[in-house]
């Protein structure tokens, strides 16, 4: 495991899960490593892989601006240092529509840090529309940008939906999975609260994803919301389903912590890493 911090903040982050994933892999000896939902990349950020990693998300700004921090980090820097955190900077900044993917990622780097929660929300037409956060003493590490680039040399990024090229999986490989979640946590009868962004249907798909991993000898490591719906749709006989309950700040400044409770699914064998 690493102490590299991902560079972008996310919402259904998953760096609450990198100690019981430390717990779960420790003596795991897997080959290349597969996160074909991306998002903020804790834990691929987490990890040292032997071989080759191919990280991917269906989000192209994202997926861009990891490209960009890769390949031409200093230049996004350049253009992040003449941003300014102020209420009107920031509405004049998320009007701009950047032709040149450096300052897309400038752009979209800023409005990720400076915006309520750190979330990403498009309209209809496609536009970012997240209010301003009032982050008034943020300031952007740029030092960890440079480590992010570093560690994302020789990395295959792609914008794809996850199932897309599944045939590169081998045997001992190791693909980490953290879908949206369709439903909502706790069992509380929500069902279709994400339906648009990832479907039951998209859920059940992820489910086939997973056989055709196992098929190929290969591990896998699924975290999803704790709800029937779910337990029902990736349970699979011989693998292990890991309930957890972690805190959840909910709401944004001074709100209250609220505890959330999880599933982890994996085919990794009890015998390879304990779990905490």
């Amino acid at each position: 495991m690493s102490n590299i911090q991902p560079f972008i903040r996310w919402a259904g982050g998953k760096s609450w899960l990198i100690p019981h994933l430390k717990s779960i892999i420790e003596n795991l000896d897997y080959q290349n490593y597969y996160e074909p939902f991306l998002g903020g990349g804790a834990i691929f950020f987490s990890l040292q892989p032997k071989h080759n990693s191919y990280i991917s998300d269906i989000n192209s700004e994202l997926i861009d601006s990891y490209i960009s921090i890769r390949d031409n980090p200093n230049e996004v820097i350049d253009i992040l240092k003449e941003y300014i955190n102020s209420e009107s900077e920031y509405y004049r900044i998320r009007a701009l529509e950047p032709k040149n993917t450096i300052e897309r990622t400038a752009r979209f780097l800023y409005l990720n840090q400076t915006s309520f929660n750190g979330l990403y929300r498009v309209n209809k037409q496609g536009k970012y529309n997240v209010p301003y956060g009032f982050r008034e003493k943020w300031k952007y590490d740029y030092e960890r940008l440079h480590i992010a680039s570093q560690k994302l040399q020789r990395v295959k990024i792609n914008c794809e939906d996850f199932s897309e090229k599944k045939y590169r999986i081998k045997k001992g490989d190791l693909v980490f999975l953290d879908p949206p979640y369709t439903v909502s946590h706790n069992n509380n009868g929500f069902i279709e609260y994400n339906q648009r962004l990832f479907s039951l249907e998209d859920q059940k798909r992820l489910s086939k994803y997973i056989d055709f991993i196992k098929r190929k000898s290969a591990y896998y490591i699924l975290t999803n919301a704790a709800h029937n719906s779910i337990r029902e749709i990736f349970s699979k006989d011989g693998d292990t389903l890991i309930p957890l309950n972690r805190h959840s700040l909910i709401g944004g400044k001074n709100a209250k912590r609220s505890l959330i409770s999880e599933f982890i699914f994996t085919n990794i064998p009890k015998g390879v890493g304990k779990i905490e």
